[in-house]
């Protein structure tokens, strides 16, 4: 049927049918709205779609790559079911892995605690009070040891959510490999590495963005030559989302900063299909199903696009937007959280959906506290219940060729666009950071969310709506505070036995590199085998670095 058939029996099915059935039965007085406010239409037709199929969906596993970046996606193997978890010291944290693991777990997501994020050592001033809390403390190569002891690291694939000391705790990964008797070339994972979002949504950095962005370059090349199955880096959205960003924004900001990656990294000599294919993203799953499958394929057919066009990348490996998805922490609730089971089981569908290729599934009490042993299995059973009972995950974007999905997704890319067009003018992501422009953006979108909620505007089932009165939370896991005088103890005693004067030798030998223009990975590898603790490598590049101040914003 024509388009000017269909708007006239679009136009008179609204006057004979829907006009009558309002003026008996009104719609709902809420808000039927995207999260970045725009109104969701009562009905999509092919009216509201311009889709070329050839150039802008096409097939799975090819440009641009609208429809997953594997031929067969699921139908091969299901996306990796990856768990996120540490806390305490390195020996719980070790076992909560090999309990994982035995539960179907497909691969490691580590957490560190603050300290070790910020590139402190546990018996440092500053570090009293959050030692194991939000994450495991990692101090030394023979923390590292422990939390890997008994795990093969080439038999698995492990991410480390880590920023600013990303170098340190890679060598750290591939020194504990060396002792397992496992070359790096064969080690498969990824570590965070993304510091732009840290200014901007979390706060975990250390050193101002230039020599920051020399530390992420230098790993790009270390990890192209030696490392060459590990993805350098996991540009995050994930964080932004959680600091108040909407959906488009999530994507215009994670892919502006992508950008930047890339063009650091050409410009300090590298070629871009040297490291683009061991790129990957982070993105969160909120609870908009609808509107998260279209970010997801539109966010891999902008990037596709962005690689092929604005950095001539001829391998179609570099023009993959691979991604892991986290089921959105900042929608979890204190109250009834029973009901997150339900919230992480629809934002499940959506990453599925829309084509993730591993995901971590929250765990219903993580508003209250770290996770229960319980609350975790329900998670990954989540996931598991997803992949083999649901049948989503038996056809290739079943979604795709909806009016709605392919009308959102056209939107969102058109949106995000016009967005990375205004950080290009302002610069780049760094120089918008600077500015102030992204943090702005995003208060604004988190104060916008907020009160929605407060007018009742936006239903937050048990907060605003359906409450109940409940008893004080019983089981939550809390971590003894003795976990920081024991990594105090342990510090101590690595001190006493480790070859001093050859830790002294490699942290000069690592000082003078960071004053230079050497790859900064071989000396930093060196001092972490000399067992130089985390804060004590940080420190020397802290004194050549400097650290960052944030700009305040008014």
């Amino acid at each position: 049927m024509e388009n000017k058939n269909i708007q006239e029996s679009f136009d008179k099915w609204e006057e004979s049918k829907v006009n009558k059935s309002i003026s008996r039965f009104p719609e709902r007085k809420e808000r039927f709205n995207f999260d970045d406010g725009e109104e969701m239409k009562r009905l999509y037709t092919p009216l509201d779609i311009n889709v070329d199929y050839e150039n802008d969906l096409g097939y799975p596993g090819q440009f641009p790559f609208t429809r997953g970046v594997q031929p067969t996606m699921y139908r091969g193997k299901f996306w990796t079911m990856r768990m996120y978890a540490g806390f305490a010291t390195a020996e719980e944290s070790n076992n909560r892995y090999k309990y994982l693991i035995d539960q179907g777990s497909m691969g490691l997501s580590v957490a560190f605690d603050l300290p070790t994020q910020m590139g402190y050592d546990s018996d440092d001033d500053i570090s009293q009070g959050e030692v194991g809390k939000v994450g495991v403390a990692i101090d030394s190569l023979a923390d590292m040891e422990i939390l890997f002891d008994g795990i093969p690291l080439d038999k698995v694939s492990t991410s480390m959510t880590i920023n600013a000391p990303a170098s340190v705790l890679l060598a750290m990964y591939i020194a504990v490999a060396r002792k397992q008797g496992v070359s790096a070339d064969k080690l498969r994972g990824t570590i965070q590495n993304d510091i732009l979002k840290e200014y901007v949504a979390r706060g975990t950095y250390i050193f101002p963005v230039k020599e920051s962005m020399r530390l992420i370059t230098d790993i790009f090349e270390y990890c192209s030559q030696s490392v060459p199955k590990w993805n350098t880096i996991s540009i995050s959205g994930y964080h932004i989302r959680e600091a108040g960003a909407n959906a488009v924004q999530e994507v215009a900001f994670t892919l502006a900063d992508g950008m930047a990656y890339v063009k650091a990294a050409i410009d300090a000599g590298l070629h871009v299909d040297d490291f683009a294919p061991r790129l990957s993203f982070f993105f969160n799953a909120h609870n908009n199903l609808l509107e998260e499958i279209a970010k997801f394929r539109a966010a891999r057919r902008i990037w596709s696009r962005i690689m092929k066009d604005r950095f001539k990348a001829e391998n179609p490996k570099s023009c993959q937007l691979k991604f892991h998805t986290q089921t959105a922490g900042c929608t979890l609730t204190a109250q009834q959280p029973e009901n997150n089971i339900v919230r992480v089981a629809i934002q499940t569908l959506a990453a599925v959906l829309g084509g993730t290729q591993s995901l971590h599934t929250n765990s219903k009490d993580e508003a209250l506290a770290l996770p229960t042993e319980e609350s975790v299995r329900v998670a990954l059973r989540t996931q598991q219940i997803v992949a083999h009972e649901s049948g989503v995950a038996d056809s290739i974007d079943p979604l795709a060729g909806s009016y709605l999905i392919e009308s959102l997704t056209e939107k969102i890319e058109k949106e995000v666009i016009s967005i990375i067009d205004k950080i290009e003018e302002l610069g780049g992501a760094p120089q918008a950071i600077e500015k102030g422009y992204i943090q702005q953006e995003i208060m604004d979108s988190a104060y916008k969310y907020q009160k929605e909620i407060e007018n009742n505007e936006r239903i937050i089932v048990g907060v605003n709506k359906f409450q109940v009165e409940e008893e004080a939370p019983k089981g939550l896991l809390r971590v003894d505070p003795i976990v920081g005088e024991r990594q105090k103890d342990k510090i101590a005693e690595l001190k006493s036995r480790r070859d001093n004067e050859k830790v002294k030798e490699a942290l000069q030998a690592l000082n003078k590199a960071c004053e230079g223009n050497e790859n900064v990975m071989p000396y930093i590898l060196d001092a972490v085998e000399a067992y130089a603790t985390l804060g004590e490598v940080c420190g020397v590049m802290r004194s050549v670095f400097g650290e960052y101040k944030q700009t305040v914003m008014i």
